[in-house]
């Protein structure tokens, strides 16, 4: 099985993130203009945090708080479950489905290179399978 580093060759290494003093409302609306399900929170150059849409509806709306008069800081998952660009796409299926998270960051020697989401994992291992389907087909026919 591959690794966390062949979903980002494909993927590439975007990341997009805020300060911890970013409001949520600015924050949501990144989110909607890039089309993405989380945010990196970023002090400096050091991950201190992730903010997805489930913070968003479990941590603000439910709580009667306002988007556009709350810092993220309040809201996010502070020290999130990161890996690295050598963990296998298992470790990661497995780590996402033990913690119930859709959002891993990636870290190389402490700085963040990457974030791959459960579809990214998903596309990779379908992918992966396909392919494997047509060697064998390919090893079948010959």
């Amino acid at each position: 099985m591959g690794k966390v580093k062949d979903i980002l060759q494909n993927k590439g290494r975007n990341v997009f993130s805020v300060d911890p003093e970013t409001m949520v409302y600015k924050a949501i609306e990144l989110m909607c203009e890039k089309n993405i399900g989380g945010l990196m929170i970023v002090e400096g150059e050091s991950l201190v945090g992730i903010f997805t849409e489930r913070d968003y509806a479990r941590k603000l709306i439910l709580k009667g708080k306002s988007s556009k008069d709350t810092p993220i800081k309040e809201l996010m998952t502070r020290k999130p479950f990161t890996v690295t660009p050598e963990n296998s796409i298992e470790d990661c299926m497995s780590l996402m489905t033990a913690k119930h998270i859709r959002h891993l960051p990636v870290e190389e020697n402490g700085v963040l290179v990457g974030l791959i989401s459960i579809g990214d994992v998903v596309k990779f291992v379908i992918e992966e399978q396909k392919n494997i389907i047509e060697h064998l087909e390919g090893y079948i026919s010959r």
